[in-house]
């Protein structure tokens, strides 16, 4: 078997949103060793959909349409499958009672236009949706089978995994094992001069880079038509050699962002933390904050944009600005010191850097950012050059002040 992903939505074809449900559904397929072929994006109108939609059905054995279930007029996906299909759609009493009751638990009046998810193609099975208002549908035509799944992420990955995937697990025809590293501190060229020699040969066992900034994760993928056994062995071999090459410098051997490896780290330690912040301007401790629980380590942020904010609220030497200079190490030390002081916490960050798109010169182009840590012990400081835009320049700055704390707390008796 294999499978096609068929994502709805004009909004989808704007630099504004990205196609999320597809990344996840190609990893839940690859779990029931379905491969899928193709994945299409396609915008709202029938006359789009309908060519999108029959040409899937003569390459695929499932065909996966996400999205244009809800109530709205550009909502076509429904009547778009139907003319595909050449099925009509089918009111089901039923699916308006529930929903009338839904709205009526939340105290809300139901639109009149809701009534329009009440209709199912003819032969369809109704997915429930506890989500959601739009149900998803299941269609078998011609050997072929259509899942017709609603667009909002929580609802199309909670339809998929209560009704989809007892399906799915009743086809397989082998087992799918993955694996992945987070690493961080090394460029992808980096990485692939580290990991030179292995990928691998065969088909059953891949081997996948995704750069991203600060960041680089390795997945590794195995199939076996044996058992779950022989596919997770073949994909812990490369994952152990992948280990020796890279170290230290990966983070994680899950989807888990650095930052909840640092909570953890700080959690277990019993430990807490400061930032100060210039050209993050708060990234940083967004970042923590954004773990639940951080409560119990992260004590206190400051944002000391204007060198006049670090000699007042970080107790910056004025000359050690004017000598250095702000964007410079120490400074940033300097900045790491008084956060630590002023907070009483265990372990104080602070970033002072360029992050463009002006602002730059020959000696301090954009891009140079300072990264200090100060803790218990010693204040260190690291010397960056980063590239891209001002956002990814952001982003990086903070991937590696809490790369710096998670070394360090590794490293603490």
């Amino acid at each position: 078997m294999n499978a096609e992903i068929v994502a709805v939505g004009s909004e989808l074809l704007t630099p504004d949103f990205q196609d999320t449900n597809s990344l996840y559904l190609i990893r839940r397929l690859g779990d029931a060793g379905i491969p899928v072929i193709r994945r299409t994006i396609v915008g709202d109108r029938p006359a789009d959909m309908v060519p999108t939609l029959r040409a899937a059905r003569e390459a695929s054995d499932l065909i996966v349409v996400g999205g244009g279930l809800g109530p709205t007029g550009d909502d076509l996906t429904r009547e778009a499958v139907g003319e595909a299909l050449g099925r009509r759609l089918v009111f089901h009493p039923e699916i308006l009672t529930a929903m009338e009751a839904r709205f009526a638990r939340r105290k809300r009046p139901m639109a009149e236009s809701n009534r329009r998810q009440a209709f199912v193609l003819e032969g369809a099975e109704v997915l429930e949706n506890p989500r959601g208002s739009a149900p998803g549908q299941w269609l078998e035509d011609g050997g072929r089978r259509f899942v017709l799944l609603p667009g909002p992420p929580h609802e199309f990955e909670g339809v998929f995994e209560e009704q989809v995937w007892p399906r799915l697990r009743a086809w397989r025809k082998g087992f799918g094992i993955r694996r992945i590293l987070r690493t961080t501190g090394l460029g992808e060229s980096d990485v692939e001069d580290r990991i030179a020699g292995l990928y691998p040969e065969t088909g059953s066992v891949r081997l996948t880079v995704l750069a991203s900034p600060g960041q680089i994760d390795l997945h590794v993928s195995s199939f076996s038509e044996i058992s779950e056994a022989a596919a997770a062995g073949s994909a812990d071999a490369l994952t152990a050699e992948l280990k020796s090459r890279l170290a230290d410098f990966i983070f994680a051997e899950t989807p888990m962002p650095i930052e909840e490896i640092v909570a953890r780290l700080l959690t277990g330690e019993g430990k807490t933390l400061a930032t100060a912040e210039s050209c993050s301007g708060g990234l940083l401790a967004h970042r923590l904050t954004n773990v639940p629980g951080s409560s119990a380590y992260f004590l206190e942020g400051f944002i000391t944009y204007e060198n006049a904010a670090k000699i007042r609220e970080l107790g910056v030497p004025v000359g050690l600005i004017a000598t250095n200079g702000a964007v410079s190490a120490p400074v940033a030390e300097a900045m790491a010191r008084g956060a630590r002081s002023r907070s009483g916490s265990d372990y104080a960050l602070a970033v002072s850097g360029i992050a463009g798109p002006s602002g730059g010169t020959e000696e301090k182009p954009v891009g140079l950012v300072f990264v200090s840590l100060a803790g218990p012990e010693s204040v260190v400081s690291s010397r960056n050059l980063f590239f891209g835009r001002r956002e990814a320049i952001k982003w990086q700055s903070s991937q590696k002040a809490l790369d710096m704390l998670r070394r360090a707390l590794l490293a603490s008796p």
